[in-house]
């Protein structure tokens, strides 16, 4: 996913270019100039009638979240069954057999498979590193950094990726693939209609909950997957868009008949107050195996790292090693629908469930590490109920007390794992209570999902998404717009007309060209037009000694702005410098003054962009 389930960025590709978000045309540039425009450019958008109702008119809006919805649903549907017809070549599966569902398979290409396919990966990634050397964005990183723009071209890319890696047998999910392209799509629909930035972050929403819910056919589970990972937060202004766009992809993706196969449950109608104990207890557990595995994923990227393997040939030796793996058992192939299904309800042996859990961890963790594209949602689901049966197993050996029933404790441990690796407690939540039908399941659900929330947050402070962008040396961890405050910088928000003095100037004249109430202070330069410091003019008239210079006056030597800092950073500077002005220079090196900023001014702004978003978020 980041989508939550997965790191999105290009095996070995350096960043490539910040996506820029696209602004009306200049109302002083002519016809002539407008004609001038490439005609990709001219196409763009859509013409300014359709644009207008858009952006002013919230049914418009609704109708927008439905077309997405739609792509998002036939996203998913393609991306199913492209990647089933893969298996089924590949490793000779007949129409209709899952892999990761089979008993047995054949030892020569559950090896021969993953290893060449991973091959093939890492050869496909040097292409795209040398013909398109871009990092895709994620749907959190876009909503959190970037206004919700996304590009298009480079989520296809992570599809092709995503599917290549699935459709090889690698241990990861298609959930990254379908919110990669159901949010780029949205993001360029929106900004096709130029929608604002607050309606362009919901759409990319929209996208991710179309996705998900057409993923496990289970609209209330996509809406609040979008609400708690993708858009940061809930609103009234943004259900309706999220809950249409999640309904019409569901019902274009059951048409279709390519949505991953679902499992029937029987569950008890009523859990026991007593059984709450184990069940927190439960969410407790699962939330230290979901921090062991995301530490597991890094660490096994590390060691690839430090291997010295070229990174195209990572991915063939960690196909070998899933192959490996998938002659113990296929269930750690691929995302393993088929897997969970069967292994939720069977009578395993509490050693072959023991099997499947360091199994699948290990081959996600080895999938991932090496460079298969991908997500951890579906992997999270089966390593949790794995988890949650051994849990009821020992239970059960352990106490004579009332026993509570494998598969209550496999959902249970199911979402609460999914919560601490992806995070969205009311996600997993809607998603048992769709899947069971059961309300006092989906209670016992959601306490455990909140403790494993809580004990993730209280130990380890990230999801795999968040945490793989700490990684990256992104300071996000959800996706609540912050955007804003990286482009508002102090180069946007300095005062550029500034009056300096040399530091070497006798006070007598530095008084004469600045009398008392011409200003509060002045920006000192050295003989090279360097940054000296600041002079106070209160100060500079007070009574000093004769012969005084201007440099014997100077504060704020050693702190200055630099044109490229956040308000967050030029906020701190100020605290630390005791300051409430600081001169801007171009660069530590060169030290030219280009402007000045004053503490007041910068917190006024921020103040006006907090009470800006604050309207967003209310719909006013």
């Amino acid at each position: 996913m980041p989508s939550s389930s997965g790191d999105t960025t290009l095996a070995g590709a350096p960043p490539g270019p910040r996506p820029e978000v696209e602004t009306e045309p200049s109302s002083d540039r002519g016809a002539a100039s407008r004609n001038r425009r490439p005609f990709s450019e001219a196409i763009a958008h859509v013409p300014q009638t359709l644009r207008a109702l858009v952006r002013a008119d919230e049914i418009w809006l609704v109708a927008l979240a439905a077309v997405v919805g739609a792509v998002a649903g036939f996203a998913v549907a393609a991306m199913t069954l492209v990647t089933q017809h893969i298996h089924e070549l590949l490793f000779g599966l007949l129409p209709g057999q899952r892999l990761s569902g089979m008993v047995e398979i054949n030892a020569v290409r559950a090896v021969l498979v993953p290893s060449a396919g991973g091959l093939g990966l890492g050869l496909l990634g040097l292409a795209i590193i040398r013909w398109w050397p871009r990092r895709a964005v994620d749907p959190i990183e876009a909503n959190a950094l970037y206004g919700g723009t996304m590009s298009v071209v480079d989520s296809l890319v992570v599809v092709l990726q995503t599917v290549v890696s699935t459709g090889v047998g690698a241990s990861v999910g298609l959930e990254a693939g379908y919110t990669q392209i159901g949010a780029a799509v949205a993001s360029r629909l929106g900004r096709s209609f130029r929608v604002r930035r607050g309606d362009l972050r919901m759409l990319v929403g929209c996208g991710a909950a179309g996705a998900i819910a057409a993923a496990f056919q289970a609209p209330l589970t996509g809406s609040f997957y979008a609400f708690e990972l993708v858009i940061g937060t809930y609103t009234l202004v943004s259900l309706a868009p999220v809950v249409v766009s999640s309904i019409v992809a569901v019902a274009v993706t059951d048409a279709l008949g390519g949505a991953p196969g679902t499992f029937e449950l029987q569950v008890p109608s009523r859990i026991e107050a007593i059984d709450y104990v184990a069940l927190i207890a439960l969410g407790m557990l699962c939330a230290l195996v979901g921090i062991a595995i995301m530490r597991g994923v890094t660490l096994t990227e590390e060691a690839f790292r430090r291997s010295k393997v070229p990174v195209w040939l990572r991915p063939s030796i960690g196909g070998l090693l899933i192959g490996a793996l998938a002659l113990i058992t296929p269930s750690v192939l691929s995302s393993g629908h088929a897997a969970l299904a069967v292994g939720i309800d069977a009578p395993y042996p509490l050693n072959h469930v023991a099997l499947l859990i360091v199994l699948k961890a290990t081959a996600s963790a080895v999938s991932i590490g090496s460079g298969f594209r991908g997500g951890l949602f579906f992997a999270s689901l089966f390593l949790g109920a794995m988890v949650g049966k051994l849990f009821a197993t020992v239970l059960a050996m352990v106490t004579t007390a009332h026993a509570i029933p494998p598969v209550v404790c496999a959902l249970v441990a199911m979402s609460a794992m999914a919560v601490a690796i992806i995070g969205g407690p009311l996600t997993m939540g809607f998603l048992s209570l769709e899947e069971t039908g059961s309300l006092p399941m989906t209670v016992a659900v959601l306490a455990a999902c909140v403790i494993s929330s809580l004990t993730v947050r209280r130990i380890f402070g990230y999801s795999f998404a968040t945490w793989r962008f700490h990684l990256r040396g992104e300071s996000i961890r959800s996706a609540v717009d912050i955007g804003w405050m990286r482009n508002l910088t102090v180069g946007r928000m300095m005062r550029r007309e500034v009056r300096t003095v040399r530091a070497d100037t006798p006070l007598t004249v530095f008084r004469r060209d600045f009398p008392l109430g011409a200003t509060q202070r002045v920006v000192a330069v050295d003989e090279a037009d360097r940054y000296a410091g600041i002079v106070l003019l209160a100060e500079a008239h007070a009574e000093v000694a004769d012969g005084t210079r201007v440099r014997d006056l100077l504060h704020y030597a050693d702190a200055a702005l630099l044109p490229q800092m956040t308000i967050k950073q030029a906020v701190g500077l100020f605290e630390t410098a005791e300051s409430d002005a600081l001169a801007v220079i171009d660069g530590p090196e060169s030290k030219r003054v280009i402007g000045l900023l004053t503490e007041q001014f910068a917190l006024r702004r921020y103040s006006e962009e907090l009470d800006r978003r604050r309207r967003e978020l209310s719909g006013e």
